[in-house]
C-alpha cells in the first residue's frame, strides 16, 4: 500500500522537492550578505534620526522580493490542499479504484491512513521548510519594514514561523475532507479554495487579535506615529496619525488608535485622504498665525512638541511584537485541533459511508 501511494504521489513530490531545493539554496546563499547589509547599516545610524531613514532607504531596495516570498509562503498551503488534498481520494472514488485495493486485503482504515500519513507529512514538511527559511531570510527586512508589513502585520505573520506548518496540514485535511464528500474533483477543488480561504481571512479578522488580552497605552507625538502635519487651516492643524504604530514597540500590531484631547474625548477626524493607516484631526487647537504651529514655525519643527505640551496623545491598544511566537504557537494549535477532528471525521465517513 505504501508503494502503490508512493507511485501515486511521486511525481508531486519530487518537483515539489526540487522546487524546495533551489528555493532554501537561493536563501542559504543570498541571506548572509542581506544579514550583513543590515548589520552595517545599523551601525551607522545615529541616535538623532532613530535609524528610520536607513529602514526606509534598506526596506525599499527588496520591498518586492519581500512581497514575493511572502506571497508564495500565503499560497503554498492554499495549493496543498488543492492539488494534493482534493484529489487524493476524489480521484480513487472516480475512478472506483478503491474497491480494488478493499478487495485485496486492505482495510478501508489502512488504506487512508497510508494516503493520509505519506502524503499528509511531505505536504506539511514542505510548508515547514519553507516558512522557516523564508522567516530565515527576510529577519533583517521584518525589523526594518514599515508597520504595515511588520512581522506581526495579519498577512506577514501569516507567512512566518511554524505557522504555515498548520495551515497546510489543515488545507490539506479539508481537501481531503470535501472531496470525500462532493467525490468529484473540480467541485470539491472550489468549495476547498472557499473555505480555506473563509478561514484564513476570518482568523486574523476575529480570533488572533483576542489569543491573548491585548495591550492599552497612552503616547506622545512623536516621528514614530505621526505621517505629519498639514498647513493650519480656519484655526485648526491638520494632523497626520498613523495608526499603525506605537512609539516604544516597533513591530507591534495596532488593534486601534485614536488621537485624544487633554480630557480624554477622541478628537474629530476628517475623511481619511491620507491613507489607510493614518487618520486627519483638525479640532487642535492651536495659534496658527505665530508661534510653532504657524507656517514659518512648521518648517523649524516645533509644532509637535507644542501639541505635546497642550496634551494631545494618541491612544493605542496592541499586540507587542514580543508575542509573535506565543501566537505562532496558539495559532498552530488551534489549526492542529482542525486538522485532528477533520482527520477523524475521514476514518468515520470512510469506514461507515463510503462505498
Amino acid at each position: 500500500m505504501i508503494w502503490l501511494t508512493w507511485r501515486q504521489f511521486r511525481g508531486s513530490a519530487t518537483m515539489t522537492a526540487g522546487v524546495l531545493v533551489v528555493l532554501v539554496t537561493t536563501l542559504a546563499l543570498t541571506g548572509p550578505d542581506l544579514a550583513s547589509d543590515y548589520a552595517a547599516g545599523i551601525a551607522g545610524c545615529t541616535p538623532d534620526n532613530t535609524c528610520l531613514d536607513f529602514f526606509d532607504r534598506f526596506f525599499g531596495e527588496y520591498d518586492l522580493l519581500f512581497l514575493a516570498l511572502t506571497l508564495v509562503v500565503l499560497l503554498l498551503p492554499a495549493l496543498v490542499g488543492l492539488f494534493w488534498g482534493t484529489p487524493l481520494i476524489t480521484r480513487e472514488l472516480e475512478a472506483g479504484t478503491h474497491l480494488l485495493v478493499w478487495n485485496q486485503s486492505i482495510t478501508r482504515g489502512r488504506w487512508l491512513a497510508v494516503k493520509l500519513g505519506l502524503t499528509g507529512v511531505v505536504a506539511v514538511t514542505a510548508a515547514c521548510l519553507c516558512g522557516l527559511a523564508v522567516t530565515w531570510w527576510s529577519a533583517p527586512l521584518d525589523r526594518s519594514a514599515v508597520p504595515e508589513m511588520a512581522q506581526m502585520a495579519p498577512l506577514v505573520f501569516s507567512a512566518r514561523g511554524i505557522a504555515p506548518m498548520g495551515y497546510a496540514a489543515f488545507a490539506f485535511v479539508l481537501g481531503v475532507t470535501v472531496g470525500m464528500l462532493v467525490r468529484r474533483t473540480l467541485p470539491a477543488m472550489a468549495l476547498t479554495l472557499a473555505v480555506f480561504a473563509a478561514i484564513q481571512i476570518a482568523m486574523p479578522l476575529l480570533v488572533r487579535p483576542h489569543l491573548m488580552p491585548p495591550v492599552a497605552g497612552t503616547f506622545e507625538l512623536s516621528r514614530e506615529n505621526m505621517d505629519g502635519l498639514g498647513a493650519p487651516q480656519g484655526g485648526s492643524l491638520q494632523v497626520f496619525l498613523r495608526t499603525s504604530a506605537v512609539p516604544g514597540h516597533a513591530g507591534a500590531w495596532v488593534l486601534s488608535s485614536k488621537l485624544v484631547d487633554p480630557s480624554g474625548r477622541t478628537t474629530s477626524s476628517g475623511d481619511g485622504s491620507s491613507g489607510p493607516s493614518s487618520t486627519i484631526v483638525r479640532a487642535v487647537p492651536v495659534s496658527t498665525t505665530s508661534g510653532p504651529c504657524s507656517p514659518q514655525g512648521l518648517l523649524a519643527g516645533g509644532c509637535v512638541a507644542e501639541i505635546n505640551r497642550l496634551g494631545y496623545r494618541q491612544q493605542a491598544t496592541y499586540q507587542p511584537l514580543e508575542r509573535f511566537w506565543p501566537f505562532q504557537w496558539i495559532e498552530t494549535g488551534i489549526y492542529a485541533l482542525l486538522t485532528t477532528a477533520l482527520t477523524w471525521f475521514c476514518f468515520w465517513w470512510a469506514r461507515r459511508r463510503l462505498s
